[in-house]
């Protein structure tokens, strides 16, 4: 089986990049983000007749989460963080597994939860994530995502010029890394690609020629709990997606399991 994560920055325009993902990699669920469509307005249609099926949370214009998947699953679930009702995680449960497609609050441009609210609902957020996995540690969980936070020094083009930005912060990083610590979870894409240099899934559309500056930070993740970590074999940066027409600017990240 095969799972996709990816934030497509709007579910309408990319319909010709998703079609081409489900023509050459055809995975059985895929998460997406950021599909700025209410549920009404999703592209339903769209995927049914590439015979997938499709569970939406979504707001118009903004945020929203789905999981499309081939397989009718047992079950599905929203949940919402903060009271803030923004459609930010969906869950199903297919195959004995529970799928998460997580989109963490971006925190707004300055790292001050006493000036900027966007950040201190970015950290609320976290606290609530990490209290949520906490609670589903023994269950064989994917959480895939925009995560919107760059964990490691090696997961942006330079930390020390990004320490004290939006997604690199120290507290950022630490309140992210207690959700994985809570949920005893592993990081996948950390587990099969970890090669000796830095590695992303974002890049700003400030930066027309992005590969050759590559100033990327890796923000989106496929994180599994201890009972489902076994049945991983593999795990992939899909960057070429970057490279097409009208691109998101973040690329899929996809993972197999056996």
């Amino acid at each position: 089986m095969k799972i996709v994560s990816w934030n497509v920055n709007s579910v309408k325009v990319r319909k010709p990049l998703l079609k081409k993902l489900i023509d050459e990699i055809s995975p059985e669920i895929i998460c997406l983000q950021e599909t700025k469509t209410d549920d009404n307005s999703f592209p339903i249609s769209f995927f049914e007749k590439n015979n997938y099926k499709c569970y939406v949370n979504g707001m118009r214009s903004y945020n929203g989460v789905a999981i499309i998947t081939k397989e009718e699953p047992k079950d599905f679930f929203f949940h919402d963080y903060c009271e803030k009702k923004d459609a930010r995680h969906i869950e199903v449960e297919i195959s004995g597994y529970k799928i998460h497609s997580v989109y963490i609050p971006a925190g707004g441009d300055e790292p001050d939860a006493t000036t900027n609210e966007k950040f201190q609902h970015k950290l609320d957020f976290l606290d609530r994530l990490s209290d949520f996995v906490a609670d589903r540690k023994n269950d064989k969980i994917f959480l895939c995502g925009d995560f919107n936070v760059a964990p490691y020094e090696d997961d942006v083009w330079s930390h020390k010029q990004l320490k004290n930005v939006v997604s690199h912060t120290d507290i950022e990083r630490k309140k992210l890394l207690k959700v994985m610590k809570n949920g005893n979870m592993h990081d996948m894409i950390r587990k099969f690609i970890n090669p000796p240099h830095n590695i992303y899934t974002w890049w700003s559309y400030r930066s027309p020629n992005f590969k050759i500056n590559n100033r990327g930070r890796r923000l989106d993740h496929i994180w599994c709990s201890e009972l489902a970590s076994s049945n991983v074999v593999n795990a992939k940066i899909i960057d070429k997606f970057r490279s097409d027409e009208r691109p998101s600017d973040h690329v899929p990240i996809l993972i197999h399991i056996n």
